[in-house]
């Protein structure tokens, strides 16, 4: 074998690598927090993921709340992966009452609420092709209002649709989501409200449309740095457009070959639709968003 010979399949081998790496590096991982990525699990693999989101601060007596996502997912194919999913949640709100939204104070822990079920088949993947594209639907029933703690029946259909590009030999990856989710509602009667300015009782039909991009970019080995912006708008049976808003903000990703987590923080940028009485920061939506949101992921592959 000449020089020429040994460099050429030196050359393929390391382009070998070099896309088995990215490959095996990001199926699978969540490298932001919010916007996902395209990749599909290999047929066969099974991952695990604990996600918590805390949101906090709407600009008047005090406010935090807790989301819990514990999910399972499986890859059926290598185009095709099912997940399904427990709902966690917990709230805690004193000294704001928001008409229809937040009726009482409340203080309640961590309480399983709901569950979910995701179907993600995967059209062009972004290690073989130019860009990853894939499509998802699930559905989740819930129990507990996320805003205000109060029962609330859910059952909303989600609608998705990931796109995934790698640059720089796998070094920086660009993600894209488009989301829209419909949702029934219907919210249980409160001992002493009978009010329904202060808390409806009567079902209710929403529609939210979502857009996210970001960028992740790996600047240490197992290390990467991103950031994303999230645009929600949400439309209701009785007021039509009710609310929208801007949220954006930086992650940090770790990962190797079993493990990986991603932390993330995003602030309120802007937003609008309804306002509480005496809100002060006029340009943001606080009735059912805060002014920030951190979410930190775990994932595990076996």
């Amino acid at each position: 074998m000449n020089n020429k010979t040994l460099l050429l399949a030196s050359t393929l081998a390391s382009m070998t690598l070099s896309s088995t790496y990215a490959t095996m590096a990001f199926a699978g991982e969540n490298l932001l927090g919010y916007t996902k990525g395209s990749e599909p699990l290999p047929k066969g693999a099974l991952e695990f993921y604990q996600i918590f989101t805390q949101r906090s601060d709407k600009g008047q007596g005090s406010y935090s709340a807790l989301d819990s996502i514990t999910e399972l997912e499986y890859g059926v194919s290598n185009r095709f992966t099912v997940s399904g999913a427990l709902i966690g949640r917990s709230v805690d709100t004193k000294g704001l009452i928001i008409g229809g939204y937040l009726p009482q104070e409340k203080t309640q822990g961590l309480t399983l609420s709901g569950f979910e079920a995701t179907a993600k088949y995967a059209f062009l993947t972004p290690a073989l092709n130019d860009i990853g594209l894939s499509t998802s639907v699930g559905i989740e029933y819930d129990t507990i209002d996320k805003h205000s703690g109060q029962d609330k029946e859910t059952i909303s259909i989600n609608l998705g649709l990931q796109a995934q590009k790698y640059f720089m030999d796998g070094q920086m990856v660009w993600l894209g989501n488009l989301d829209m989710e419909t949702t029934h509602a219907t919210r249980a009667k409160i001992d002493g409200i009978n009010d329904e300015e202060e808390w409806p009782t009567n079902p209710e039909m929403e529609i939210g449309l979502g857009m996210s991009t970001g960028l992740s970019y790996r600047f240490a080995s197992n290390w990467s740095f991103g950031a994303e912006a999230l645009y929600e708008m949400e439309y209701e049976t009785e007021v039509g457009l009710e609310r929208w808003s801007l949220f954006a903000g930086p992650s940090i990703h770790y990962g190797d070959k079993h493990f990986w987590s991603t932390l993330t923080f995003l602030s309120q940028i802007s937003g609008g639709g309804e306002t509480y009485e005496n809100q002060s920061d006029t340009n943001l939506h606080l009735i059912e968003k805060t002014k920030q949101e951190i979410k930190f992921k775990i994932g595990y592959n076996f």
